[in-house]
């Protein structure tokens, strides 16, 4: 994915649910080196899920690279909708990360999107 976009990949957020293992220290090196091998130096990299102060404190007590946490679940008063929003397919082939089925997904609730718009902001 981060070569189909290239330069214009601002950044990734790593978010892991609890009940996988959560995001580490650990991890966000390994991404931040892995992309800086692969080319993509100038790549935030965002840490979500159940972000509290006690969790960024650990991650600054491991120098770990993160450039932002997102915070919303902590901060906000609202009660919070789960969900997954996963890109399962790119310019009609079928992709997935780790743990999904790639292709569409067929649901009634579902309905298309006209992505000319995006491609346009993103192509410039």
């Amino acid at each position: 994915m981060a070569h189909a976009l290239g330069d214009r990949l601002y950044g990734i957020r790593l978010d892991t649910p609890s009940e996988r293992g959560r995001v580490t220290a650990d991890l966000v090196h390994e991404v931040r080196e892995r992309l800086d091998q692969a080319g993509f130096q100038h790549v935030k990299i965002v840490v979500s899920g159940g972000m509290t102060p006690e969790r960024i404190g650990y991650f600054k007590e491991a120098a770990a690279p993160v450039d932002s946490y997102a915070v919303g679940s902590y901060i906000s008063g609202a009660s919070p909708i789960d969900f997954t929003g996963d890109i399962k397919v790119i310019d009609g082939a079928p992709i997935a990360k780790r743990g999904r089925i790639p292709g569409l997904t067929e649901s009634p609730r579902l309905k298309p999107v006209d992505l000319a718009p995006w491609r346009e902001a993103l192509t410039g």
